[in-house]
């Protein structure tokens, strides 16, 4: 019928009405079954075709499957998909049929609710009549719901009538899609993994050369090129080289909110730190402090997680802004989104209070429900930026309990970590560290060595002494397994070796195992490591020296950074005599008692409360059991002294608080 009237009325060819010829599609299948990819869903009765089908011819041997089918010609003109009847979808592109937007918004969201790849399928057969960016649409939405890591959970799902027929359609009509539906159906094809040297794949990646040549692709579109052919062919691809040239002739300051995150991905998978587009990512930083104020938590966890691929170092300015918007969105994020935008906040070091508090409101709703790698960044994050939350830590440390045996030994490590950093113990710590205690029986030789080596020595950051484990740590084959294929042991580990030792042999000492050879000793834990033990801050450590000066009558009489036999350095050491009198700092004879002055700035503190970090707490504890008077001097107290006179009042209390003070 629609050939009779085309001969009939010859000027319809004036918009664009031709007739197309059908030619042979490759596919990725191996399935030998006959079919008629026209008519498929139907019955023979009902086939539109008068005079028989062909069937499909499989090429044995190959992994593609070379299909030839002889139609009636049907009318092209723009890019709509038709349907024939109810069966799978069969490109019959008219101007007469386009879905409107609203119809294409109806589908889209028909395909989100769908939960598996039957459900697709079904509803591309109850469609009528749909375009070319809905057929890939529906693509995408099959390898949303099939992709399992770097493969497809069921392979089979290729094999599937529909998907062949809708593939061998797009492989047919290639040159008549519009560049949104080319360009996406290619990206689809990429992620369900169809051969790249398919007849499909191949007509199309030659359709969108043509068309990047022609220069018109809008940076939506060259962005999904670009994403194509980054799955393709790699970060090397020439295609690639010429999208990003093409997206550099534009202004950013021009682009949408979509297109400039578009941008954004694309360089995050492809050029990493790439000097040659240190201009453009500027420029798009500069544009995108326009659009946080809008971002939703997708935008908002997706950009920061392109700026720590992208390791954008000098665009704080927009993180703390995205920082800020994250805060309106805790709620709101799926739990991959939580854990890149946390990840991201301990990659740049920002922590915005509001942020803060949100989160700490939400930690408990979330602690006994989320994933365990989002449970155990959430922790991660206390710890690194340093705050202290009884709210939000002790709802994680419940959950540990019930949920540990989950966790994945590293996810164990996080928590128990962060709490060694915040010098923080859980209400129930007998249960956590109980639970802990029988992960470590169960599953000891699945901890990674410097994984288990940081999970020990957190605990005995809190006072928690791992006993039982500690004889295997210091064993040779487990010391030969920390040096791994460096030719020694880096010196923060072996700083973390003594630590954990000289622990054993002042607090556990009914400790009868191995001890650590002297080879893995370290001498300075304050030049080993910075993350046992924290330099003094020296805008408080000079008013304090000058303070001292005037207070004992001589420079003589204290000494200043003071490395003791077990590894500590004192920010100020005085000597005393049997009488309490003071002695020269040179004087190794008649010294009675030994005084350390911790000088604590606020790095040795909690970021929001008055508490010790673990490291510092646990070098206090131990200077005390080594015989020293330890006197803290905390920034909090030492600032509000306004002259000198009020320093050297403050340091007689604190030195010699029930002797009268003489004036020199």
């Amino acid at each position: 019928m629609a050939l009779k009237l085309i001969h009939r009325f010859p000027q319809l060819g004036q918009f664009g009405i031709q007739r197309f010829p059908v030619g042979p599609a490759r596919l990725l299948s191996t399935s030998s079954q006959s079919l008629c990819v026209a008519c498929l869903c139907t019955s023979p009765g009902r086939c539109i075709r008068r005079q028989g089908c062909v069937r499909l011819q499989s090429n044995c041997g190959t992994r593609s499957l070379t299909t030839t089918i002889g139609r009636e010609p049907y009318f092209v003109a723009s890019s709509s998909v038709g349907l024939h009847r109810d069966s799978v979808p069969r490109l019959q592109l008219t101007l007469l049929h386009r879905p409107t937007t609203a119809e294409e918004q109806s589908f889209q969201q028909r395909l989100e609710t769908c939960s598996s790849s039957r459900q697709v399928f079904k509803l591309l057969c109850s469609m009528e009549v749909m375009s070319d960016t809905m057929a890939a649409a529906a693509l995408h939405r099959v390898a949303d719901l099939e992709q399992e890591g770097n493969a497809l959970k069921d392979p089979t799902v290729l094999k599937k009538d529909t998907i062949r027929a809708l593939c061998f359609q797009l492989e047919q009509d290639s040159r008549r899609l519009t560049d949104g539906g080319l360009v996406s159906a290619l990206l689809a094809c990429t992620r369900l993994y169809l051969d790249p040297w398919s007849k499909l794949m191949v007509r199309l990646v030659s359709e969108s050369q043509s068309r990047l040549d022609r220069g018109k692709m809008s940076v939506d579109k060259l962005c999904t090129l670009g994403q194509a052919m980054l799955a393709m062919e790699g970060p090397g691809s020439g295609m690639l080289e010429q999208v990003m040239e093409k997206i550099q002739r534009q202004k950013p300051a021009l682009w949408s909110q979509a297109d400039l995150l578009a941008v954004y991905r694309l360089l995050q998978g492809s050029v990493g730190e790439d000097v040659k587009y240190r201009d453009l990512l500027t420029a798009m930083h500069t544009h995108a402090m326009t659009f946080t104020s809008y971002m939703d938590p997708a935008a908002v966890s997706g950009l920061l997680s392109a700026l720590v691929t992208l390791k954008q170092t000098q665009a704080i300015p927009l993180v703390i802004n995205l920082c800020k918007q994250a805060m309106r969105h805790v709620p709101h994020f799926t739990d991959e989104e939580l854990t890149d935008v946390l990840g991201a906040l301990m990659h740049f070091g920002q922590s915005d209070h509001y942020f803060v508090k949100a989160l700490e409101y939400h930690v408990p709703t979330m602690a006994f429900t989320s994933h365990p790698e989002t449970v155990s960044t959430v922790v991660q994050f206390f710890g690194r930026r340093k705050i202290l939350s009884p709210t939000a830590l002790d709802a994680i440390a419940e959950s540990f309990v019930y949920r540990a045996d989950d966790y994945s030994t590293s996810q164990v490590t996080k928590h128990i970590v962060a709490f060694g950093r915040l010098g923080y113990l859980p209400p129930k710590a007998g249960q956590v560290f109980g639970k802990l205690e029988t992960i470590l029986r169960t599953r000891f030789s699945h901890f990674e060595p410097r994984v288990l080596l940081n999970l020990l020595h957190a605990c005995v950051l809190v006072e928690r002494f791992p006993v039982n484990f500690l004889s295997k740590v210091f064993s040779s084959y487990f010391l030969q397994q920390l040096q791994g294929q460096n030719a020694g042991i880096e010196r923060p580990v072996l700083a973390q070796l003594t630590q954990l030792y000289i622990t054993v042999k002042l607090e556990c000492p009914s400790y009868n195992g191995p001890k650590l050879h002297s080879k893995h000793r370290v001498k300075s834990f304050l030049m080993s490591s910075p993350s046992l033990e924290t330099p003094v801050d020296p805008h408080l450590y000079n008013p304090v020296k000058a303070g001292l000066e005037d207070l004992l009558g001589d420079r003589q009489y204290f000494a200043s950074k003071v490395l003791t036999p077990y590894c500590y350095t004192l920010d100020v050491e005085i000597k005393l005599d049997k009488e309490g009198c003071v002695l020269p700092a040179r004087n190794s004879d008649d010294v009675h008692k030994r005084v350390a002055l911790c000088i604590d700035g606020s790095e040795r503190f909690t970021a929001n409360k008055r508490q010790l970090l673990g490291r510092e707490a646990i070098k206090q504890r131990h200077l005390r059991l080594l015989g020293y008077k330890v006197i803290q001097i905390p920034f909090y107290e030492f600032e509000k002294l306004k002259n000198k006179s009020k320093v050297v009042n403050y340091l007689h209390h604190k030195l010699f608080p029930h002797t009268y003070r003489l004036s020199w």
